[in-house]
C-alpha cells in the first residue's frame, strides 16, 4: 500500500526554492504509468494528540494557527500557509498508516516523509513535524509492537530524530549518512555509521550489511522504519557521496530483503533528494518502487 496526497505537491514555493515540490506528484504518476494505481490511497491527517507524542505542545499549536515567529518559520524552510499545515498533518498520517499497513501486510509506503530534522520544539531542514519519531511513539502507545528501528539512510543524519528519542529504549535509532554533510554538529543515534565525503557503492552497501546484521543481532524489532533519502546518489546536489544509479537501486533490494527474510515489517518513508533536474531525480526515487514492486 502506497500513501499519498495531492496536497504533497501543492504548496506555492518562492521562485528557485530548493525543495523540489512537484516530485511527489511526479512519482504518483509514474506509479500510475508503471500499472500500480490501485496500490495509492489518500492517508488521513495526524492528530495534534499524535504529534505531541513527540513535540512540545507549544511548538505544535503556534505551527498549526500561525504564530511561529518569522525565525522559526525561516529555519523551517518554508513560508507558513494553511496549506503547508495540511500538507504537514497528512504527510505525518500518512506514515502512521503505512507502518500499520506494515504490521499487517508487511510493507508500507509513505510517498512523502522522512522529515528527521524537525526537533521537539522547532522545525529545520524542511522538517516541520518528525513523522518518523512520531509513528514510532504511536505504534508504542498503542502497543502495537514493543520495539521499533528507525533506520535512517538519507545523506544527512537524522539528528531531529536522535535528539527526541535519546534514552528511549524501545526505539532505536541508527543513521548511515555522509560525515561532512549537513547539520555541522551531529546528534548522538542508537547506531551511528558516519560515512566519508565521495563513498562509493562497495563500500556504502558494505556499511549497510553492517548496519543491518548489528540490527538483527542486538535489537530484534517489532517492525523497521526506513527513511529512503534518494541523496546519496552521486549527481544529488546536496548529497556529497558517489553512489551509482544501480548502487540506490541496490540498497533499496538490500533493505527489503533484509525484512523479509527476517519476517520484519517494513515501513519507508521517501526522504531527500535535491536536485534541479526534476526527471533525473525521479529517476533515482524510481529505484525504491522497482524495489518494492519487486517483492510486494
Amino acid at each position: 500500500m502506497i500513501f499519498y496526497h495531492p496536497l504533497y505537491s501543492a504548496l506555492q514555493l518562492p521562485e528557485r526554492h530548493r525543495f523540489p515540490i512537484k516530485k511527489y506528484q511526479k512519482l504518483e504518476n509514474t506509479i500510475h504509468t508503471m500499472g500500480f494505481s490501485d496500490r495509492v490511497f489518500e492517508p488521513k491527517p495526524a492528530s495534534l494528540a499524535q504529534i505531541k507524542l513527540c513535540h512540545d505542545a507549544d511548538y505544535v499549536d503556534a505551527f498549526v494557527n500561525g504564530f511561529l515567529s518569522q525565525k522559526a518559520i525561516k529555519k523551517m524552510g518554508f513560508p507558513w500557509s494553511t496549506t503547508l499545515v495540511e500538507r504537514t498533518l497528512l504527510s505525518v498520517g500518512a506514515s502512521i498508516e503505512a507502518a500499520e499497513y506494515a504490521l499487517e501486510h508487511g510493507l508500507g509506503l509513505n510517498l512523502g516523509g522522512g522529515y528527521h530534522h524537525a526537533q521537539f520544539d522547532h522545525g529545520a531542514g524542511f522538517c516541520i513535524f518528525n513523522d518518523h519519531a512520531i509513528t514510532a511513539q504511536h505504534l508504542i502507545q498503542q502497543d502495537l509492537v514493543e520495539r521499533v528501528v528507525i533506520l535512517d539512510c538519507d545523506v544527512h543524519q537524522g539528528d531531529g530524530t536522535a535528539d527526541i528519542l535519546n534514552g528511549n529504549d524501545n526505539i532505536i535509532t541508527c543513521s548511515l549518512h555522509c560525515a561532512q554533510n549537513f547539520p555541522r554538529a551531529k546528534a548522538r543515534s542508537d547506531l551511528d555509521f558516519e560515512i566519508e565525503k565521495g563513498c562509493t557503492d562497495s563500500h556504502y552497501l558494505q556499511t549497510l550489511e553492517q548496519a543491518l546484521d548489528l540490527i538483527k543481532r542486538f535489537y530484534r524489532p517489532d517492525i523497521i522504519i526506513y527513511n529512503a533519502g534518494a541523496d546519496i546518489y552521486h549527481k544529488d546536489e546536496l548529497g556529497l557521496l558517489d553512489i551509482s544509479l544501480a548502487g540506490v537501486l541496490e540498497r533499496e533490494r538490500t533493505v527489503i530483503s533484509f525484512c523479509k527474510n527476517n519476517d520484519i515489517p517494513l515501513s519507508i518513508g521517501l526522504g531527500g533528494g535535491y536536485q534541479r533536474n526534476e526527471e533525473q531525480l525521479i529517476e533515482v526515487h524510481k529505484q525504491l518502487l522497482f524495489a518494492v514492486f519487486e517483492n510486494y
